[in-house]
């Protein structure tokens, strides 16, 4: 995020580079910054003649040259923006001459999701020494809830660590999803507001009580009335609670805890670092590895792994996902 806020504010400053080549596993921030140029580099004015967007499935690097090398009409620079470069990588060596004497009045863009460049490649070594390459890293899940929390502070708003929570464990770690929903709520939400559980539930559709958050928080703390409750309204359903997720979300609670027990140094920060959590919740995993020895948490995960396969229809014809979840929870609390 920081690199990126470089980025931008270096175009702010005049400071434009003749070639911005945007890649990496994370979509959003690659949009974003293709936007920003697409939006801000040329005035409403000069964009009719001199800024042009191409797509990669339908141009080759040798096109895409050759609307560069053009000089801007009545303007300083134009700008070429290649969307779905990605689509250009098997030949996307061919830039290599390009990049080493680019034209200095064409400002040439590629977003190019999904993938990244080898970096021992000449020809990412010549995009960084003439313009600007940035990799989009794909977040993990406990860095997201500290980048909802980062935006929002951006924006005067604060989020309740439970609501942030609540979004990366129903929209995962995809940011324009996310970002999405962030959007609603400040329409709705006056400035300087603390996003809730209950803004959550009421305006995105997550129940703050019925949801895998709140499932996994119960099983860890062996609380088998609420962990049936909400068992029972996934069962009832289906659609907004697969069973697939869910067994793959407990799963994932277990394999953590495992790694938990096996931790020498249990401090608050180590376990966060270690496990991929937000500090937050390493209370949780606390309260659970007191209620599950680390041998019931072996017996637990090789039982998971058996309601997931029978969730995905292996060995097990149509098993009512109802009872799929019992099955889980009974092999979890006996």
């Amino acid at each position: 995020m920081d690199e990126v806020i470089k980025i931008i504010n270096e175009i702010k400053q005049g400071n434009i580079k003749p070639i911005y080549f945007f890649m990496g596993e994370e979509p959003y921030y690659i949009d974003k910054l293709t936007e920003y140029i697409e939006d801000n580099v040329l005035s409403e004015e000069d964009k009719g003649f001199n800024q042009m967007v191409l797509y990669g499935k339908d141009v080759t690097i040798e096109d895409v040259v050759s609307n560069a090398k053009r000089y801007p009409m009545m303007a300083d620079r134009q700008v070429v923006i290649v969307k779905e470069a990605q689509e250009l990588s098997r030949n996307i060596e061919k830039l290599e001459s390009y990049a080493e004497n680019p034209q200095p009045t064409t400002v040439l863009v590629f977003a190019y999701k999904y993938k990244t460049l080898d970096k021992r490649k000449k020809v990412t070594k010549v995009l960084e020494k003439k313009g600007v390459v940035f990799e989009s890293k794909k977040m993990y899940e406990n860095q997201v809830g500290e980048w909802i929390k980062r935006v929002l502070q951006g924006k005067n708003y604060t989020i309740e660590p439970k609501a942030a929570a609540m979004l990366v464990e129903f929209l995962g770690t995809d940011l324009s999803k996310i970002s999405n929903e962030l959007d609603k709520l400040m329409i709705i939400l006056p400035k300087g507001s603390t996003i809730t559980a209950h803004a959550i539930e009421e305006n995105i559709g997550i129940s703050k009580d019925y949801n895998v958050f709140e499932f996994r928080k119960a099983i860890g703390e062996r609380d088998q009335l609420k962990a049936y409750k909400i068992a029972d309204y996934f069962s009832n359903n289906p659609k907004d609670n697969p069973i697939v997720m869910t067994t793959g979300l407990v799963f994932g609670f277990f394999s953590q805890l495992l790694q938990y027990h096996g931790l020498k140094d249990k401090n608050p920060s180590n376990i966060a670092k270690v496990l991929k959590v937000n500090p937050y919740f390493v209370k949780d995993y606390d309260v659970a590895a007191r209620n599950y020895p680390m041998k019931k948490v072996s017996a637990i995960v090789a039982a998971l792994r058996d309601v997931d396969v029978k969730s995905k229809g292996v060995g097990a014809n149509a098993i009512p996902q109802s009872d799929l979840l019992k099955e889980m929870l009974v092999k979890i609390f006996n």
